[in-house]
């Protein structure tokens, strides 16, 4: 138990860092479409933003998991590690994409109350990105440690 909960721990130190490099990205890409005009011609461009953030984080995630969090499997090899990492992590972006459609398009889009007590802003770049990352992360840390780690 203390074995898991330490693996957890580094899980948790090497998601917080990758979720800082994700949100970056995505702030930033948001601040590009905007001032670029970009977002008069495709109003949902965090989708794009968001897409953007995960995959760049998840090349850092993969070196710095196999790194510091799991124990690789012997007879796997790296590239077939990483495709699978890759999958896993597609798989993390659907559901992270998934979270923000349904936080933003379907209940801050369609419940006032929500709206009164939180900004547009705030809803897309704080409270539904974060509470998406809550979910990706559970998801990432238990399809990883049954398809990538040793046993």
């Amino acid at each position: 138990m203390k074995k898991l909960l330490n693996q957890i721990l580094r899980f948790g130190a090497v998601g917080v860092f990758c979720f800082l490099v994700d949100y970056v990205i995505y702030r930033v890409s948001n601040i590009f479409f905007e001032t670029s005009k970009i977002s008069e011609g495709f109003p949902s461009y965090f989708y794009l933003s968001t897409a953007l953030g995960f995959t760049i984080s998840v090349v850092v995630n993969y070196l710095l998991s196999m790194k510091f969090v799991f124990v690789r499997k012997e007879d796997m090899s790296r590239k077939k590690e990483f495709v699978i990492f890759v999958m896993l992590s597609i798989g993390g972006l659907i559901v992270n994409e998934i979270c923000m459609y349904v936080g933003i398009d379907l209940i801050y889009a369609d419940i006032a109350f929500i709206r009164k007590i939180m900004s547009y802003d705030f809803a897309k770049d704080v409270f539904f990105k974060f509470g998406a990352t809550g979910v990706v992360m559970v998801y990432n840390f238990i399809s990883r440690k049954m398809l990538l780690e040793k046993k």
